[in-house]
């Protein structure tokens, strides 16, 4: 899952929120001098993905993917559930997508001091795309593509994943709704469990 849906799966604590944004940008044990909530979020993000990687329906989703996407399938198929997550926002939250997003977005100024590095570059990029509600948009989808791309090492098809992905959405949208809401029982367990 990306970063609508970590914040979203995060529920209403600000802090838990902010740990699930900051999880792709903290590796190994978070800085102790964090926030005992923001450290639960980061915890929260790797127990979501742990999840989501080893669910079948992201199995099979993952398999629908022609062979030369599987390999970046995990990133593919996070990025394109967060872009189903936005189209279908309504149907998800109480919230409506574009207040939602401003409040991610506000929530990344007010904890600027917290941010990494790295959530701090990508937080100017939120701003100007207008993420993550953006991601329901197909075009912000592609220049997200492109941008994976050229950040990974080798060579890749990332960047030319949208169509593919298009054209698979009937099934890759079955999978997603059988299996979020399974994530998000996941996820509201391992809140009530901390």
């Amino acid at each position: 899952m990306n970063h609508l849906a970590h914040t979203l799966l995060a529920g209403d604590d600000e802090l838990l929120q902010l740990g699930g944004l900051m999880g792709d940008f903290v590796h190994g044990r978070p800085d102790s001098a964090l926030p005992a909530n923001v450290v639960a979020g980061i915890r929260l993000h790797r127990a979501i993905d742990v999840f989501t990687d080893s669910h079948p329906e992201v199995a099979a989703a993952r398999a629908r993917l022609p062979g030369e996407y599987r390999r970046y399938g995990g990133i593919l198929l996070d990025m394109w559930f967060d872009h189903l997550l936005a189209q279908d926002f309504a149907r998800w939250s109480e919230h409506r997508l574009e207040d939602y997003s401003r409040s991610v977005r506000a929530l990344l100024h007010r904890h600027e001091a917290l941010l990494p590095p790295g959530l701090l570059r990508f937080r100017h990029y939120m701003d100007a795309h207008a993420l993550p509600a953006g991601y329901a948009r197909p075009e912000e989808m592609a220049a997200a593509f492109d941008g994976i791309s050229y950040r990974l090492r080798r060579a890749n098809p990332v960047a030319a994943a949208l169509p593919v992905l298009t054209g698979l959405d009937t099934p890759l949208r079955a999978h997603f709704e059988a299996f979020f809401p399974q994530l998000q029982v996941f996820a509201r367990e391992w809140i009530e469990a901390q």
